[in-house]
């Protein structure tokens, strides 16, 4: 195996083909943070960004791409905002991972969303289920199995989407817009969810603010950027940012007005999507993981992401592992635990709420 690398623009038309005919020949693959376009974006506007080109001979056979940060620190392309991380590869194709990131300059390679299937993957990684809303029986389908498993849910939301139209005027859904006003809206509400709940608001980062915005004006079959909003009366209630490849739909910002809050605006939006996405092709919706309420009410079915590192040997290896790993251990201890999960959130909470009494 022989590897060559690359900044992401500097891959040709035939390179860009090759990823996708890799990727969309294998199922476990199928998410638009592993197509190229996704690499292609994020590199545009990071530097840090690189493309690891797999040959067999003459032969493109796998693509790893990575972020390289000081002391041969390997990530995941834009690292924290992707649920779905890995290589694009053949998948007779033998890896040693260790080769791979010598190959690459990397001392270490760590992940928190690596896809099934990874050679990168061994046993003492950690694995997390990733809850997704299966629609390859089409949208009535998907809602008989709601009925049969989830069925307070969903005649609750289908109550409460009559009572706020009732209440506020005609529902609309603009389901794949690409208008720039609804989602600086979305972003808004986002923004604003963040601080509500003691998050780090990603927004304050410009450079993911025109990601998104690059995104949402990317599209072609195999990807795209998909903008959906629900409004009553022409006034936004509730919406979503994704991305899509030719039959899933990555779940990324939803949000919603929290003046509507007791509506359940947000699962009727999910609904409303789901309902839209299946018109429109889309086989799966996958929801990414974390513990939230919204995904164990909606989820028909799950994948599985695992979270670790690769390393060699070596100083930096040694430097990254007292850095990251006994946090993340402590972080994998709070999420196991109920408790102590519903502890750390109430204290974000609370920290969200007073930060946002001080600035006003």
């Amino acid at each position: 195996m022989r590897v060559t690398l690359a900044l992401p623009r500097e891959l040709g038309q035939s390179e860009v083909s090759r990823w996708r005919e890799l990727q969309e020949a294998d199922p476990a693959l199928d998410s638009p943070f592993l197509s190229p376009e996704f690499t292609i974006a994020v590199g545009e506007l990071r530097n840090v960004v690189r493309v690891a080109v797999l040959y067999d001979g003459p032969d493109i056979v796998g693509f790893f791409p990575f972020e390289r940060h000081p002391l041969g620190i390997g990530k995941p392309v834009a690292a924290g905002l992707t649920d779905a991380q890995g290589m694009v590869r053949a998948k007779e194709l033998p890896i040693d991972p260790r080769r791979l990131l010598k190959e690459c300059g990397l001392a270490v390679y760590e992940f928190d969303h690596l896809v099934s299937g990874q050679p990168l993957l061994n046993e003492r990684h950690e694995r997390h289920p990733s809850p997704i809303i299966d629609l390859r029986g089409g949208y009535e389908h998907y809602t008989d199995i709601l009925r049969e498993h989830s069925g307070k849910t969903y005649k609750t939301t289908l109550a409460k989407s009559r009572k706020l139209q009732r209440e506020a005027g005609t529902m609309r859904h603009d389901y794949a817009t690409t208008d720039l006003t609804p989602l600086h809206t979305l972003l808004g509400w986002k923004t604003d969810q963040y601080r509500r709940t003691g998050r780090t608001d990603r927004f304050a980062h410009r450079w993911i603010v025109e990601l998104v915005e690059r995104l949402l004006a990317t599209q072609s079959d195999s990807f795209a950027g998909v903008l959906d909003m629900v409004s009553v009366d022409g006034r936004p209630v509730a919406g979503h940012f994704g991305l899509r490849t030719r039959t899933t739909l990555a779940g990324w910002f939803p949000a919603y007005d929290t003046h509507f809050a007791k509506y359940s605006p947000g699962l009727i939006h999910h609904l409303a999507m789901a309902e839209q996405a299946a018109a429109n092709g889309i086989q799966v919706i996958d929801m990414g993981r974390g513990e939230k309420e919204y995904k164990d009410k909606l989820k028909t079915g799950q994948l599985e992401v695992a979270e670790g590192r690769v390393a060699r040997l070596g100083a930096a290896a040694g430097v990254h592992w007292m850095m990251r790993v006994p946090v993340r251990k402590t972080r994998a201890t709070v999420m196991a635990n109920p408790f102590l999960l519903k502890t750390a959130d109430r204290a974000l909470k609370t920290y969200g709420r007073l930060r946002t009494v001080l600035q006003g």
